[in-house]
């Protein structure tokens, strides 16, 4: 039996509306993780005010968050398909409702880090919501179901930024992860009621050496790349950094490849589609992020400059709402392209729109309406690109193995917008103007930041381009079986 036939049977013969149930559940969990990594920007400059810190130390409120998720993602995901892709999401929800309990009580620095930390371990829940979908829906519904999870990343962070603002300028900043907290539980029930396991299961023994070597080579990268601009590019302890990251990840691919149970099979993430698919996430997630860096800014800057636009946080939530609203708009067309010419096609178009969109950016940034239309340019062309990314991935990997392949391309995401952060960070330091006693970045900095934007949206259509031709989003044929050992007979059988 196909796994497209096996799906209907793992989810119990789910009727029709108990599937709609199930894709708004897990688009709402996707949406309620998502709000975490927006959910702080609008009390980062009151941080040290209100935990008592210096700057330099509350930056950890979010470097931490970074990181944490970044070792969480591919750990949990690779724990999702040993034990269940629910239970784990389920695990990543208890997980961020504790953290936002943790910063809701904190009036210190130590604390409101922890509690960042827990967020930053429940960022998995995107892409196992991905994976439940392909364990548990008709085969009909995936593309357009999977497209629709990918954009509540981009939905959940539009659309929590004005609302964090209205919060923090109207109630205590605690109310922002209460808020979460909340938000947890009810995403946490509903999974619960509607949401059911997956009958897929590798089984087996879990890598513990393979995610500490992951976790310390990704932690020294993202560390360095995120730090560089404070601690200095060519300080002892960011070379320092590279260096170890380089070393570990390096022994790490090599420990991974011999042996028996991997954290993450390297063999199938060199498949043409699947590292291809990756390479281009990596381009997507810094163009994406590009804009994120940019359009604040131009918004917040003051008017005198010639060039700022001097509104609110609340101004800047506002202009970068509409494109979460966009991407989700644009899953079902999404969805449509790649069931009809294949995700590479979809994808291609999305880079196309992505660049398209900056390259109009670069010409019109003079009033409140251009910033508005090119965020919601750039949007579609992500929520494309967000679509086709998971068919792509599932369409080359068996379903034992889908959890911790769409959790290492939703990390080669993150990695992409955190060279997207140090890269304009770098550019922006460097291209100032004169403002008064102090530099602000100049117009033209903005610019060469747009244009780096469209040029990564470029390289993501290029390596698109080397992607295989139509082929249907869901794995090779294999039997779809609740235990380990029938599971490993099939894996041995394909390989």
């Amino acid at each position: 039996m196909s796994d497209a036939l096996a799906r209907p049977a793992a989810a119990g013969g789910s009727a029709p509306p108990r599937s709609n149930a199930v894709v708004a559940v897990l688009a709402f969990a996707g949406i309620v993780v998502s709000l975490m990594q927006t959910l702080v920007i609008p009390i980062v400059p009151e941080l040290p005010k209100y935990l008592d810190a210096s700057a330099s130390n509350t930056a950890w409120a979010i470097t931490a968050t970074l990181l944490a998720a970044a070792v969480a993602t591919p750990v949990a995901g690779r724990l999702g398909d040993m034990y269940g892709k629910r239970r784990m999401l389920l695990v990543s929800l208890v997980v961020l409702v504790t953290g936002s309990v943790v910063v809701a009580l904190a009036d210190s620095l130590v604390p409101a880090i922890v509690g960042r930390t827990l967020q930053g371990l429940a960022a998995a829940v995107v892409p196992l919501g991905i994976s439940v979908m392909r364990d548990v829906l008709p085969a009909e519904r995936l593309a357009g179901s999977t497209a629709l999870m990918s954009a509540s990343l981009g939905v959940g962070g539009a659309l929590g930024l004005p609302a964090a603002a209205f919060i923090a300028d109207n109630f205590d900043w605690h109310i922002l992860f209460w808020t979460s907290a909340s938000l947890g539980v009810v995403a946490f029930a509903l999974v619960l009621t509607f949401v059911p396991e997956s009958k897929v299961r590798t089984g087996g023994r879990f890598d513990l050496v393979g995610s500490i070597g992951m976790a310390i080579g990704l932690v020294s990268l993202l560390l360095a790349v995120s730090k560089g601009g404070d601690w200095g590019w060519t300080s002892g302890s960011i070379l320092g950094l590279f260096a170890v990251a380089v070393l570990v990840l390096l022994a790490w691919g090599f420990y991974e490849l011999r042996t028996t149970q991997p954290l993450v099979d390297l063999r199938t993430t060199a498949r043409r589609q699947v590292l291809f698919t990756n390479l281009a996430s990596i381009a997507f997630g810094f163009s994406m992020f590009a804009m994120s860096l940019v359009l604040p800014q131009l918004l917040q800057l003051p008017e005198q400059t010639g060039y700022g636009l001097g509104r609110s946080m609340m101004t800047v939530g506002l202009v970068m709402a509409p494109q979460g609203l966009v991407m989700m708009a644009m899953a079902p067309v999404s969805a449509a392209i790649t069931k009809t010419k294949g995700p590479k096609i979809t994808l291609m178009c999305g880079a196309v729109i992505v660049a398209a969109g900056y390259g109009l950016n670069i010409l019109l940034m003079s009033e409140v309406w251009h910033l508005v239309l090119v965020s919601c340019i750039i949007g579609a062309g992500v929520g494309f690109a967000y679509g086709a990314m998971p068919a792509l991935i599932m369409g080359a990997v068996p379903a034992s193995e889908t959890g911790a392949a769409n959790s290492l391309n939703t990390l080669m995401r993150s990695i992409g917008t955190s060279f997207a952060s140090a890269i304009a960070g770098v550019v922006l330091a460097q291209m100032t103007t004169d403002f008064g006693s102090y530099a602000l970045p100049s117009e033209n900095g903005f610019k060469v930041v747009m244009a780096i934007g469209a040029g990564a949206a470029i390289l993501a259509f290029v390596l698109a381009s080397f992607l295989p031709g139509k082929r249907p989003a869901a794995a090779p044929e294999e039997p779809v079986t609740p235990g380990p050992a029938e599971t490993a007979e099939v894996s041995g059988a394909k390989s």
